[in-house]
């Protein structure tokens, strides 16, 4: 039985709050109408994913594939292949760690024009380690031919679009906010980064629903008279080179993401700063080599060292790293002589 009388919010906030906006069901089916290519399929969670949307407006292109993920991205194999371009749609967790063996033999081998989307992804669920997408990121930046995106809020019309403007396989992650939270939203991205903020003592790289607790962490230490750049960075794979050049400006950066710290968006920037031998004092905020349990958001953010306080922590023991290392440069040399 079709579950239209959940929401994501069932999943991630039981506070009572009003419906969250359906930003991402609006993008997908703007981008059908426009496109007759596109066809939507989910595992059992039509409401939740928003592709009810889809559905009652254009039923011959909606597919309600049941509680089968792996089956799903076979089929979107075959549809792809047929000339559609098939968005698959369930949890993130769902989406990559269930179902990894057929996206990789069956959408990402053979390079083919299909869309996974996950929702929830992270510690953002009440519903504890069987529904947290810890290492999807991971799993999906570790695949040939695959591209990763995860919207700041205010974003998801544009990652829909980026998604469709690459002839391929890409995985994109999306968290929703409740639709009591006020957060801000944020310009689209140019490049796969937008820049939030700017600040010449370091610099605050953010992800998804990150992006405003990285915002807040920046607007406290402003309030110390520290001021740090904060980044949305969009794409995750390909990394953008706009990455680069804001980390060469500072000498700390911090990434911050809802995601383990092995394989997410930290590992990235780190292996790009190293290979491009830009040296930096850098830290990353992020679930750290360890399962979570089932909360609240903010619940889960505080007790996993995750949030705005704990991103705060992290710039300032990197700016004594920093400052530590400026001091014992500019200390002379023994030369050895008596």
């Amino acid at each position: 039985m079709p579950n239209d009388h959940l929401a994501v919010q069932d999943f991630t906030d039981r506070s009572g709050q009003q419906a969250a906006p359906r930003h991402y069901g609006e993008a997908l089916l703007a981008a059908a109408r426009d496109d007759a290519r596109i066809v939507a399929l989910t595992a059992d969670l039509t409401g939740p994913t928003e592709t009810d949307l889809m559905r009652d407006a254009m039923p011959e292109r909606f597919y309600q594939v049941g509680i089968s993920e792996a089956n799903m991205a076979g089929m979107a194999g075959g549809m792809a292949r047929c000339g559609h371009i098939p968005f698959i749609h369930t949890f993130s967790v769902f989406a990559t760690r269930r179902s990894y063996d057929q996206i990789a033999m069956q959408l990402a081998y053979p390079g083919l024009n299909a869309k996974i989307v996950g929702f929830i992804p992270g510690i953002d669920t009440l519903l504890g380690v069987s529904h947290q997408a810890i290492d999807d990121i991971a799993l999906m930046r570790a695949l040939p031919r695959m591209r990763v995106l995860e919207p700041a809020p205010g974003q998801v019309a544009h990652a829909v679009r980026e998604a469709l403007a690459y002839e391929g396989p890409v995985y994109l992650r999306l968290a929703r906010k409740s639709g009591g939270n006020t957060a801000s939203t944020y310009p689209e991205p140019v490049d796969g980064i937008t820049e939030i903020r700017q600040g010449g003592d370091g610099l605050l790289l953010a992800c998804g629903l990150m992006v405003p607790i990285a915002q807040q962490a920046a607007e406290q230490l402003a309030a110390q008279g520290i001021e740090v750049g904060v980044a949305a960075v969009t794409t995750l794979k390909p990394m953008s080179a706009k990455v680069l050049a804001l980390a060469k400006a500072t000498p700390v950066v911090v990434t911050v993401e809802n995601h383990s710290i092995i394989g997410g968006l930290g590992t990235a920037v780190a292996e790009l700063l190293a290979e491009e031998g830009v040296c930096v004092n850098f830290e990353r905020v992020g679930l750290r080599d360890t399962f979570a349990y089932g909360g609240t958001t903010p619940y889960l953010m505080k007790t996993f060292g995750m949030d705005a306080d704990a991103v705060v922590e992290a710039v300032l023991r990197q700016r004594r790293r920093f400052q530590a290392g400026a001091s014992n440069a500019a200390k002379p040399r023994d030369s050895g002589n008596k």
